[in-house]
């Protein structure tokens, strides 16, 4: 905390800023123009570059690079080794043989469901060769007792045109309609390469296939999952909840059953004991609704009108767009993010911010009902449970930015530093794939930017970005340390599609739009295993890795 005499002092040198006015809003559209990663341009003064013919002109500042390529803006099961990976007090080399194992069991579970599919179409191939084969032989004999016509025997005969058992005449083949040779050889042909084709299972979409009772919708859970939720049940009921023990068990997700409260608790919004649950929450709702009634009317004032006009313009941009341009979820969160900017003058309200918000609205929604977020009318839900939900990510989403509000103040230096971190960290995980960045003048902050400002938002779907927060908020220092380890992992699990890229254009469109539309809980586990392997890997990095 500064004293009273530097708070004067920090007034007088910015008279300008008054608590509540609009700050230079900087996003992946428009991040600063920092001084100490562009010294070299200072130093240049006017000098013009030297042309280099037929090599990409070098984007030094963020509006340079804006005017030659586009922004994206529009853009199986938890592994239970993961659960002693939260431990703290763990032997490195224990949590990274564990890390590696998950790693290994995922490579080796699709090398073995390849094999498998490779098997099951081999063997459905013979099946219909054999049956191919003897549809040709008992056709071959057919033909030939066409062919005898009046030697056929009379036992052959009757057998043709006998009555069944059930009274009914069963009549052969011989005389069905027959069509000229051309076509009864097609046919034969058409058959013969139908049955030769093997049987395919229909293809269904990993969105669809994933057994995910932490995203939308709540689809049959497996006998695991349910020992999971039990596992939670039995400790959220205690009277005092252990919330190191919740942290562990967190680490590899949390049930959708379970995941408000338990995300509430995380965040140190609600206390561990649980008699004082209710009297906290009755007392910070009504608070946030004292803020409302306090600060809301003067967004239309003259030092207020440009923060809440900018938030006004940056909701329609959010995702779930089905979701947050419902003029009920509108208003909600205009209302928390104009209070936020109020309460924390120091940075006021920044784009990427508003992000920060939907995880925790539809978490709370799921208190409230069942079916997935995205198709629902929230209008729909009584008026106290939207009260309720929207006090409750206001808080949750203060406690969160509380932790890394030095990447919202002016000039964001906690990415600046952040993204500094990142180039140094995957230089020296991957020196290929650095080298290769180099090689093509693409510069960290011009992707990486917005992986620390939205919190890799804008790269996963919501439902990753959910079970990603799991982690982080089981996670110490999950947002602010943690997400370092994983924008690593996660740049590195592209590795081959960014070393096939031969230009800067296309390394940027691809860093810009990676294919993870398809993602689900398998894939983040993954990537979490891999950060935290990093993590330990690099315990002794530099001390702005940790800051």
């Amino acid at each position: 905390m500064s004293s009273d005499g530097n708070k004067k002092q920090f007034w007088k040198r910015n008279a300008a800023k008054v608590p509540g006015s609009i700050q230079h809003v900087y996003g992946a559209q428009h991040p600063p123009f920092d001084p100490l990663l562009h010294a070299n341009l200072i130093k240049a003064g006017n000098k013009p570059p030297p042309a280099t013919p037929g090599k990409p002109k070098k984007a030094t500042t963020f509006q340079e690079f804006e005017s030659i390529t586009s922004d994206a803006w529009d853009v199986g099961d938890d592994d239970d080794e993961l659960l002693a990976m939260a431990a703290q007090n763990l032997n490195i080399e224990v949590v990274m043989e564990t890390a590696n194992k998950v790693i290994e069991n995922h490579s080796k579970q699709q090398e073995r469901q390849r094999l498998d599919d490779t098997t099951e179409l081999d063997q459905r191939e013979e099946e219909a060769q054999e049956e191919v084969a003897a549809e040709e032989e008992e056709e071959e004999e057919e033909e030939e007792d066409v062919e005898e016509g009046d030697g056929v025997s009379p036992d052959a005969s009757l057998a043709r045109s006998s009555p069944s058992t059930d009274g009914r005449l069963v009549k052969s083949h011989s005389e069905a309609p027959i069509g000229s040779p051309k076509d009864a050889a097609g046919e034969h042909a058409a058959l013969h390469r139908q049955r030769s084709l093997p049987h395919r299972p229909p293809v269904i979409p990993l969105v669809a296939r994933m057994a995910d009772q932490n995203t939308s919708g709540t689809p049959a859970m497996t006998e695991r999952e349910a020992s999971r939720l039990d596992k939670f049940k039995q400790l959220l009921a205690g009277p005092n909840t252990d919330l190191e023990e919740l942290r562990k068990l967190s680490w590899s997700g949390i049930p959708r059953q379970v995941r408000p409260i338990a995300w509430k608790l995380l965040s140190g919004y609600l206390p561990a004991n649980a008699e004082r649950r209710d009297s906290v929450l009755q007392r910070k709702r009504q608070e946030y609704f004292g803020f409302i009634q306090q600060y809301y009317d003067s967004r239309n004032d003259e030092n207020h009108q440009d923060t809440y006009r900018q938030i006004h313009i940056d909701i329609p941009r959010m995702s779930p767009e089905s979701l947050v341009l419902q003029p009920k979820v509108t208003e909600i969160f205009e209302r928390i993010l104009f209070i936020w900017a109020i309460r924390h003058p120091a940075s006021g309200y920044v784009q990427g911010i508003n992000d920060l918000v939907t995880p925790f609205f539809v978490v709370f929604v799921f208190e409230y009902i069942e079916e997935e977020v995205e198709n629902f009318d929230v209008s729909s839900l009584q008026e106290e449970a939207l009260r309720n939900i929207e006090a409750d990510s206001f808080w949750c989403m203060s406690k969160l930015l509380d932790g890394i509000q030095d990447n919202y103040t002016f000039a964001q230096p906690g990415i600046q530093r952040k993204v500094k971190a990142l180039e140094e960290l995957v230089s020296r995980i991957d020196e290929s794939v650095h080298r290769h960045m180099q090689q093509y003048e693409v510069e960290y902050l011009q992707f990486a930017f917005r992986w620390m400002n939205n919190l890799l938002m804008r790269e996963l779907p919501l439902r990753c970005t959910i079970r990603l927060w799991d982690t982080y908020q089981a996670e110490p220092e999950g947002f602010s340390h943690f997400h370092l380890y994983v924008c690593a992992a996660f740049l590195v699990r592209w590795r081959k599609e960014i070393l096939e890229e031969r230009d800067f254009q296309g390394l940027m469109i691809l860093l810009q739009n990676l294919p993870t539309m398809h993602w689900g809980n398998e894939e983040v586990s993954v990537l979490l295993a891999e950060a935290y392997r990093l993590k330990f890997a690099f315990a002794d990095a530099p001390n702005h890795y940790k800051r």
